[in-house]
């Protein structure tokens, strides 16, 4: 089933999560709408328990809702097969995640590439595609280089290349400075910042960092499982 709405490219309608622990029912969602844009740079905020990273999973169609809907371009994705959703996943999101979630015995060139391979993209334009993200990110000298012997800062940039080797429309990035250094961490969000504005990308950051807000055109403060209020650069609505 699809929606009309222009320009919106994920949405969630009346959104629940329930988990269950034993005969108690832990509703982490309760009743969340969120619509995100294509082009907007949205950040999704909140202390710890919020629901934030509960969230993160829905908006990045990585799990279903116990209630309500999820919509990714349009199409609700409780009517998709789990290949179909992935292949539209894969290509629609690319992940960056706190840890970098990079393979110790894969060189940062093969880290890069390796999403490519369910997306059958063939082996020399996968190469050449991930070298050329590298070398934009200023790891041109680091290609064979493993996770190991890579800094937080370059090895968060090998993931940031990962991200971005399907050309998605969306970056979904979930606490990307939470393990850099300050400069690193300034480092990550002017790239993320150039990726929005330059490229056109739709950023959604899921973050606790209040001080990175200043980068948001949309901020959805989340507390205890609801939307508490969005803020469209700073107004309340």
């Amino acid at each position: 089933m699809k929606s009309k709405k222009a320009n919106t490219i994920i949405e969630l309608k009346d959104v629940w999560k329930t988990y269950y622990m034993g005969e108690v029912a832990l509703n982490v969602l309760k009743g969340v709408n969120v619509e995100i844009n294509q082009g907007e740079f949205v950040v999704i905020i909140g202390p710890s328990g919020s629901g934030k990273s509960t969230m993160m999973n829905q908006v990045g169609v990585l799990d279903t809702p116990t209630k309500g809907k999820v919509l990714l371009k349009g199409t609700d994705i409780s009517t998709l097969s789990e290949s179909d959703l992935a292949q539209l996943r894969g290509k629609t999101i690319g992940f960056i995640f706190q840890q970098f979630n990079l393979i110790p015995t894969l060189t940062a060139l093969e880290n890069v590439i390796l999403p490519t391979i369910f997306q059958n993209m063939p082996e020399e334009e996968r190469i050449k595609r991930g070298k050329e993200l590298l070398t934009k990110m200023g790891l041109g000298e680091r290609m064979d280089h493993k996770p190991t012997e890579l800094s937080g800062g370059q090895q968060q940039r090998v993931a940031i290349s990962r991200s971005l080797i399907n050309n998605p429309e969306i970056i979904l990035a979930d606490e990307p400075t939470g393990n850099l250094d300050s400069k690193s961490g300034e480092q990550v969000m002017a790239m993320l910042a150039r990726l929005h504005t330059e490229e056109k990308k739709t950023i959604i950051l899921v973050t606790h960092d209040v001080d990175l807000v200043k980068y948001s055109q949309k901020t959805i403060h989340l507390k205890d499982g609801e939307v508490l209020k969005i803020e469209y650069n700073g107004i309340k609505h």
